[in-house]
């Protein structure tokens, strides 16, 4: 079937996010007079949410009170720094330039709550352009569950074949997979050092958003 839609994973595929996240974890320490901790050593565990970002940032039991303290701060301060220092990744912006020439539409299936989602997408200027903004607030069960994405068709009325999901998770190929979209992984996304974005089972995997402008081109001969 001919393409319609690009959907993409939030952060570590659409935007670059981390920076913000890093400037909470390192305002926490600084608030605590501790040394700062290596900006890549929060990078890495982005994927897996404020729990392992504050576990990579504090030497603490996560099962203890201490840390759930630590956690309700991150997040709180988060809420008030989550449209910073975000941006589009190199070559995102061109890339969704020629998307929507090409007469697709686009938009985003995330599993960031949608009271940090919407800010950063209308600090970035994108609230307007999505067509789309699926968060786990909006479904039942999120990625990897088919359901975020099939929300995210249904709302588009189309047919999960003709859609294409980007991300830069197992969990974005599972769900996309799990509900009939064409899926491609990002190498340049949080990608966890033991992670190989080859073996997820996606229909492509690239190294920078422009080289997804060969979905592009298959639509226009689609057409």
């Amino acid at each position: 079937m001919r393409l319609r839609a690009i959907l993409f994973d939030m952060d570590g595929t659409l935007l670059d996010t981390a920076p913000d996240f890093i400037a909470v974890a390192q305002a926490m320490r600084d608030a605590r007079g501790l040394h700062r901790v290596p900006d890549q050593q929060i990078r890495d565990v982005v994927s897996g949410g404020a729990r392992a970002m504050v576990l990579s940032a504090f030497d603490v039991d996560p099962l203890s009170d201490e840390f759930e303290t630590l956690r309700l701060e991150f997040l709180e301060r988060y809420q008030a720094h989550c449209a910073i220092d975000s941006r589009l990744y190199d070559g995102m912006p061109e890339l969704l330039k020629e998307i929507e020439h090409a007469g697709l539409t686009w938009g985003v299936v995330t599993n960031k709550p949608v009271r940090y989602a919407e800010p950063i997408m209308h600090q970035l200027g994108l609230a307007s352009r999505s067509s789309v903004l699926v968060c786990p607030d909006h479904v039942s069960q999120s990625k990897p569950d088919p359901e975020p994405m099939l929300l995210a068709c249904s709302q588009l009325d189309l047919d999960p074949a003709t859609v294409l999901f980007v991300g830069d998770d197992l969990r974005d190929i599972e769900s996309g997979r799990a509900a009939g979209t064409r899926t491609a992984a990002v190498r340049y996304g949080y990608i966890h050092p033991d992670d190989d974005p080859e073996s997820w089972g996606a229909d492509m995997v690239v190294s920078h958003p422009l080289e997804l402008r060969v979905f592009l081109k298959d639509a226009a001969r689609e057409s």
